[in-house]
């Protein structure tokens, strides 16, 4: 049965030949292909370039198209048109690498001086290769002690990735919701949420007793079960269907909600996240994000 996309070509230029080879790749398939143009938004973008067509083909040939887009090197998403419809949307992020570009476990972790220690657990739980929420536990022991002061240093510290502060105002403007689910804490997140006009968020709490960490977080751990409810739960509270959601993020804790979403897009992420998610940005640029969704 005939499916409908959008195929986004997104690099740090890109230009008429480009456009061309993408084309008869896609045309190879038994493609029906519009003419790639530069989105409105993309036109005076300098920072990477972005080029997009209405695509027609086989719904069981998307990933034979994606793979021979990427077989002419081209950082390339098919997404389907549901996703980039006149209707409300809701983006729902990540934070740690995703919205901001450190894990801030790991900078607390140097308070502690476990640094080295906790970015290797940190990494083997991105990679799915550990319990998420265990390694969690295991990083966050190794802060009790810490006074609770280096809370606000880690704050002052985190940096938003590039392009997020367009990416959410562009959303706003027209209309749309977003939310952030994180693995991390609530201590961090809530005033840069606050700050960002976010329309929902959650994270995990770090225990803090007489004004020390005691190495524990309270309640459940945000898990990738727990990203998936907080989709579902914000979506059906302004009633956005799920084909009209995009969940961004980076790591194996994120694979759930990119999963359910209309639009699952891999934010420089592992290798299995890159695998499982419909789309993947390879850019530094989270507002590549926008034209995906055709925001």
């Amino acid at each position: 049965m005939p499916a409908h996309f959008a195929a986004v070509l997104h690099a740090p230029t890109l230009d008429a030949r480009a456009a061309s080879a993408a084309a008869r790749a896609l045309e190879g398939l038994g493609a029906v292909v519009g003419r790639f143009t530069a989105p409105a938004a993309a036109r005076d973008e300098t920072r990477y370039a972005v080029l997009a067509a209405e695509v027609t083909l086989d719904g069981g040939q998307a990933t034979a198209a994606r793979n021979a887009l990427a077989a002419l090197g081209f950082s390339a998403s098919l997404v389907p048109v549901e996703v980039r419809s006149t209707g409300r949307r809701l983006l729902i992020m990540d934070v740690d690498s995703t919205l901001i570009q450190q894990e801030v476990i790991e900078l607390l972790a140097d308070y502690a001086g476990k640094r080295e220690e906790v970015t290797a657990v940190t990494e083997a739980a991105m990679r799915g290769e550990l319990d998420f929420a265990q390694s969690l536990h295991a990083r966050v022991a190794t802060l009790a002690g810490l006074p609770e002061d280096v809370i606000a240093k880690v704050r002052d510290a985190v940096v938003l990735s590039l392009g997020a502060e367009d990416l959410i105002e562009a959303f706003h403007a027209a209309g749309h919701v977003v939310c952030v689910v994180s693995g991390g804490f609530n201590q961090i997140l809530t005033p840069l949420a606050e700050r960002l006009g976010l329309d929902h968020w959650r994270a995990n709490e770090l225990e803090v007793v007489d004004g020390t960490l005691t190495g524990k977080v309270l309640g459940d751990v945000v898990d990738r079960g727990v990203k998936e409810q907080m989709l579902r739960e914000w979506a059906g509270k302004h009633g956005i269907p799920l084909e009209q959601c995009i969940a961004v993020g980076d790591g194996a804790n994120d694979l759930d909600m990119l999963g359910a979403a209309g639009l699952g897009i891999a934010f420089n992420a592992k290798p299995a996240v890159r695998a499982a998610a419909d789309a993947a940005i390879d850019l530094p640029y989270l507002d590549v994000v926008r034209h995906l969704a055709g925001v």
